[in-house]
């Protein structure tokens, strides 16, 4: 066990689906998994092992911004065993096209956060999910009905970021909404040489200021999370 996760150095499955809500884990081992069984609960940060149609997967919430996101990742990789993380969360759209509860697929992310440089001796690279987990979510989504986006989003390291300049560069760039997470997850699995992919629901939208309700965050958003169940799959 580590300061973080009190688990044993098994109890975690090779693929770890990780949303940001720890009461998001529970709900998913609660509805989607069979003979889930809670492996960590420090901070209640809770996490969870089962089965999804017979294949042993874990779920974990990873709080909010980059640098949870990483200590957490780090932690499950480094000392539990993780191969593969896909991230599941909430967006906000930066883009017209882009409507509320939509599902996103974020093949690459941009930041403002220093951390992915710290990894990378002050260069700025490239942050991309797998391709292979990119592409099966979406040959999964084609074959469920699910429809989903594909493309780049942004990982602010500020939810009430004061600069007016950001979510109308981001427009301009076309990019699809902006979070808190997942270029931090992307920069860890290039560093630490593991998959990851991260599959998102528009929760709010940046130009037109709709909104949906925590509990709904919490408690929905079942696309994206059984899209995320299925690409886990081998």
């Amino acid at each position: 066990m580590t300061a973080h996760i009190n688990a044993q150095p098994t109890d975690f499955a090779e693929t770890v689906i990780m949303p940001g809500d720890p009461l998001r884990a529970k709900y998913i081992a609660e509805t989607y998994l069979t003979d889930a069984v809670e492996v960590t609960n420090v901070r209640n940060m809770l996490g969870y092992t089962g089965y999804y149609q017979g294949q042993r997967i874990s779920v974990m919430g990873h709080g909010m911004g980059i640098s949870s996101m990483v200590l957490y990742g780090h932690e499950l990789i480094n000392f539990f065993g993780v191969k593969r993380i896909i991230r599941i969360g909430s967006l906000g759209a930066t883009q017209q096209h882009v409507e509320m509860r939509d599902v996103i697929l974020a093949q690459a992310a941009g930041t403002d956060s220093p951390t992915n440089a710290k990894r990378s001796s002050g260069y700025h690279m490239a942050t991309s999910a797998t391709f292979s987990l990119l592409h099966k979510a979406y040959t999964k989504a084609n074959e469920k009905g699910i429809s989903v986006k594909v493309g780049n989003v942004f990982s602010g390291d500020l939810y009430y970021d004061p600069d007016e300049d950001m979510i109308p560069a981001l427009e301009r760039f076309g990019v699809l909404g902006i979070d808190m997470e997942v270029a931090g997850l992307y920069g860890l699995a290039h560093q630490q040489g593991i998959e990851s992919l991260a599959i998102l629901t528009v929760s709010d939208h940046c130009l037109t200021g709709e909104e949906t309700t925590a509990q709904e965050r919490q408690l929905s958003f079942n696309n994206m999370i059984e899209l995320a169940l299925e690409t886990a799959l081998n």
